[in-house]
Order: C-alpha cells, then structure tokens, then sequence
C-alpha cells in the first residue's frame, strides 16, 4: 500500500489479477440467482440481434431471385414478412438489453454497498499503529474512488463481455453455416487480433495499478492539505504547497494518461486490422459470385455478420482495458482488507466488570519498529483511586505508555496487569470500555452537541448531559448559542474554538463512568482562568478513579499521588511533588525552568 514514502506515483508490480477476479466473483455470488438471470437475458437479448444479419439476407435473396425472375416478379409480401420479423426481433433485443442494464446497475451498486461496508467494518478493526503508517487520504480513495470503479466496471463491462462473447461465438458460427470459403478470407485476422490484445494487456496492466496507487498518493496529500489550511495561511506557505500539489497531480496526469493514452490505441488498431479482413471478404466475395459458388444473400448477410464479429473485438479491446483497471482498483481495495487487524481476544479472556482500578506495569520494553525501542524497562504502580502524573520532555515516551494501558499497541516485553490479571487476558472491547479519555487532539463529529457529549453513554439523558456540560464549565457557553444543545458542530468542530472543543471532550470523559480516567494535556487547548475552573471540574472527575495525567505544565500535577518522570523512554525519577523537589534532581530541573 502506498504511504508517504511513496507519493509521486510510484511502478508497481501487477499483482494476482486471477486471485482478485474470483474475490470480485465471490461478491457476485451474493446475488447469483439475479446475474444468472441477467446472464440469459443477455443471452436471448445477442440471440434476437444475430437473427438480423440473416433475416436481412434472406430478404435480400428474395429479391435477387425476382430480379432473375423478371420485371416485377419479387415477393414483395415475403421480403415485408423478413423486415417485420427483423423489427421484432431487434425491438425485443432491444427491450432485453435495457433490461439487463438497469438490473446490472442495481447489482453494481448493492455489491457498492457490500464492498463498502465490508472496508468500514475493516477500518473500525484496524489496529492504531496502521492509521499512523498511512495516510488517511489514500484509505479514503480506497473506501470511495477505487470501489467506483470496481462497480462501474461490474454495472457495464460484464454486460459487454457477455453481449461480446455471445455476439462474436454466433456470428462466427453463422458464418461457418453461410459460407466456409469466405470465413477463409477473414480468419488469418483472429489470431492476430488476440495476439495484439493479450501483448497490449500486458503492458497497461501495471500501468493501472500504477494510475490507482498516484490517485491515493494525490488524495492523501490533498486531506492533509486541507486539514492544515490555517497552518499554511498562518506561515503564507500557499505558493509552496500549490507547487507541491502541482507535482503530485502532475505524477496522477501522467499515470493517467499512460495507463488511458495507450489504452486507447487498442481500438482503433484493432479496428484497422478488422477492416483487413472485411477487405479480404470483399475481394473473396466478389471472386465467389463470380464463381456462382454463393449469392448476394450469403455475402450480404457474411457481410453483416462480419462486422458483428468484428465489432465486439474492437470493444472487448477496450473493455480489457477498463476491467484491467477495475482489477487494479480492486487489488488496492482487497489490499487493505487482508490488512492484518487488531489481536484478537485469547479464547479464554475474560470480561473486565466492576473494575477496581489496580494497574501495574511491569518491566514493560516497547518500540513502534523492531530495531528502535521507546520504552525501557518502565514499571510502575497505581493503587485503585490514585492519580499517577507522567511528565518528561517531548519524544520522552509518555503518550506512548498510555497507548499501551489501552492496548492501542501491545508490548514487545514484560507485562500490564489490570486488577491483578494480566491485560491481555481481558476482552479489548471490556478493557477499554473500563477506561475514559480526553487527549490534547480533541476528536469532535458532525452532529449536535447533546450528541457529542452523549458519545460515550447510550441512552443518556438530558439532565446528565447538561449536568456533565456544567461540570466542565461549557454550559454557559451552550446556553447562548442559538440551539443550545441542539446547535450542530461541523465536521471536526470547525464551527468551534479549539478549548470549546476540548470542554465538550472533557464533558463527554465526565458523562463516561469509568474506573479509569486518561488525561493526556486535558486542558492544553484553554486559557489560564478556564484552566484553574476546569482543573476543579477534573478533580471532580477524578475522584474515586485511578487516573493518568500527562502534562507538560508542572504545575497542573502537584497533588498527583505519584509522579513518574520520563525521560528517553526510562522512567528516571518517581515519587510525590515535595519528594522529586527535595530529590534536586531531572524533576527539579524541569519544574525549574518553566519558572525561570
């Protein structure tokens, strides 16, 4: 899968397009009674088409044999009889064909619907450390462009294989029947034909598996973009990241136009080379009836059939190109779903209820790639209701211990015991539950308040919701909004300051009861009288819990129980306030220097 390291539009290889196409049929199989269906209705519909030609001819005939006749000697009621049966035929055809359109199109998007939904329950398995290794972009390009294009090519292009298929097997059929001498004319086409087109496949493969990876490339660094605008207008770094852009999606043009620009030669070259063959049919043709070895009714109707032969070729060339590019959207799709997913519950773990909030980590080593570890040797202890304080400088590891007390990531080394059993013999799902956050990157959705601060409560009422929003001093705030609690925040809260947006975080933690508080920099995002209020609402919330605190303001954790100071991933110092104060030591210089 593509990431950061491979933005510009990377080669690569085509993978197992047989293996992806029989993934792609396994979403078919869903709805198997309605594409057999489909399938003969196809069939019938290519059926009536290929009685045209013939029908033609033999109307054709009809007339030849009244010219031979004589002035006035064609069966005028015989050759109305042909054309009559030719309308029927091709309006019934005709009908058909609509028919398994409109069916396909209804299967595309159902199989839209299921491939979409199967990459969203995928998304909420995944485990953290694949969210920080790629770009949110290119998964969204995988969740929407890529699927579109799979189901636009399953809506049209199975129809037209099928239509090709039966067209080009009947035609060819009715020429052998019509006359053997003038298929010689046409044959030595074929071949070559297939051999162009499978060399032509060949090379655009990979060149859509290409066009697909520079599509994700481009919308990733257009997400990322778009979420740091203020950032850019702040730094006036406009011009600099349009240039960037502008070579990000000239790489996408070019995988473009490489993978399209030279897959649509292969129509009209295929077009040239059957034109060889109706050109061979003509002069063969002609040498026949001069012959008398056949009529104008058998090169009339060869004539036709010839083109129906040739005409789907010609499509199919293209249509290989498009399948091939909905197999390359496809293998990117399927990429992600074979993503390994978060570990699952050991068979005998058990239930987290009624938690006590005992933690003790143990001799716990970690690191986010094989060779580089974070944490080292960090133990410690927090007896249930005790405030455990983390602080060090930035890149110390502190985040990093919080994301293992929720299994977010699991150690390489050593042990988490949650109330006396090890964490991984506990359900994530209960684990988790038994814990309430409130992170420095405050996570807000599209919808209304009342809904944000109920995130985390099913069925919560109004009178605790707003008790919740009182206890994080956002009540007032909520009040003299036109809504109120019923006022919709935008996507990301873009409608709201960055500390209203962590108020309604930490209402959200306040409504959660958990045993367990995490507070990582809690109230970064608020100024300093809010902060004084908000820190009385959070020893509210903390009361009774066993609670971690990261803060890089020393002075918000002065009544922590324990104070555990990280540094380099080790945990250098421990104890109260008053303690590392009187130690004189990393502590003392740290608390130092924010009030020097």
């Amino acid at each position: 899968m593509p990431g950061a390291g491979d933005r510009g539009g990377v080669k690569r290889k085509p993978k197992n397009a047989r293996r992806t196409l029989l993934r792609i049929i396994k979403y078919m199989a869903v709805y198997k009674w309605a594409v057999v269906a489909l399938v003969a209705f196809a069939f019938l519909s290519n059926v009536g088409n290929l009685m045209g030609p013939r029908l033609a001819g033999k109307a054709i005939g009809v007339v030849e044999e009244g010219f031979k006749r004589g002035p006035g000697q064609i069966d005028m009621a015989l050759v109305t009889h042909y054309a009559v049966l030719m309308l029927v035929f091709y309006v019934g055809s005709t009908l058909l064909s609509f028919l398994v359109s409109i069916g396909m199109a209804r299967v595309g998007r159902r199989i839209a619907n299921h491939m979409r939904r199967d990459v969203f329950h995928k998304i909420m398995a995944m485990p953290v450390s694949y969210f920080d290794r790629n770009q949110a972009g290119d998964i969204i390009s995988r969740v929407s462009y890529d699927v579109d294009v799979v189901t636009m090519s399953l809506s049209s292009d199975v129809v037209q294989i099928i239509t090709s298929f039966v067209t080009v097997v009947g035609s060819f059929i009715m020429m052998v029947i019509i006359s053997p001498p003038l298929v010689l004319c046409m044959i030595f086409t074929i071949p070559v034909s297939v051999w162009y087109t499978r060399h032509m496949s060949k090379k655009t493969r990979p060149l859509y598996s290409r066009r697909s990876a520079a599509y994700g490339d481009m919308n990733g660094f257009a997400e990322e973009m778009f979420s740091g605008q203020k950032t850019i207008l702040a730094y006036a770094n406009e011009d600099r990241v349009t240039e960037n852009f502008s070579g990000i999606n000239m790489a996408a043009a070019e995988a473009y136009n490489a993978s399209d620009g030279l897959g649509t030669t292969m129509g009209p070259t295929i077009g040239m080379i059957n034109n060889f063959g109706l050109s061979a049919i003509g002069m063969g043709g002609a040498v026949l009836y001069l012959l008398n070895i056949v009529g104008l009714e058998q090169i009339s109707s060869f004539v036709l059939y010839s083109r129906k032969f040739s005409g789907p070729i010609n499509e199919i060339s293209n249509i290989i190109n498009e399948i091939y590019s909905a197999l390359a959207a496809a293998e990117r799709v399927f990429e992600f779903l074979d993503e390994p997913e978060e570990p699952k519950d050991a068979p005998d773990a058990g239930v987290l209820e009624n938690c006590g909030g005992q933690v003790r980590v143990d001799d716990v080593s970690f690191g986010y790639t094989e060779n580089k570890l974070i944490l080292k040797n960090v133990s410690l202890e927090a007896k249930p209701g005790q405030t455990i304080a983390i602080v060090g400088p930035t890149g110390a590891g502190k985040t990093t211990i919080i994301n293992l007390l929720m299994r977010f990531y699991d150690v390489n080394s050593g042990s988490i015991y949650v109330d006396g059993t090890e964490s991984r013999r506990y359900t994530l799902d209960s684990l988790r539950r038994s814990y309430a956050m409130v992170l420095q990157d405050t996570w807000v959705f599209n919808g209304t308040i009342f809904d944000n601060i109920a995130y985390g409560k099913e069925n919560a009422t109004e009178e605790e919701v707003v008790a919740a929003a009182k206890a994080a001093m956002i009540h007032g705030y909520i009040m003299r909004l036109p809504q109120g609690y019923n006022t919709v925040v935008s996507e990301d809260g873009g409608n709201i300051s960055k500390g209203q947006k962590q108020l309604l975080t930490i209402a959200r933690a306040m409504l959660y009861n958990t045993s367990m508080l995490i507070l990582d920099e809690a109230t970064s995002n608020v100024d300093t009288t809010t902060e004084r209020q908000v820190q009385k609402a959070i020893r509210g919330l903390m009361r009774g819990k066993t609670s971690f605190v990261i803060a890089h303001r020393l002075s918000t954790v002065q009544n922590a129980d324990r104070i555990l100071v990280v540094d380099h991933g080790e945990v250098v110092e421990q104890g109260t306030h008053d303690e590392l104060m009187a130690a004189r030591g990393f502590y003392y210089r740290l608390y130092a220097s924010q009030y020097e």
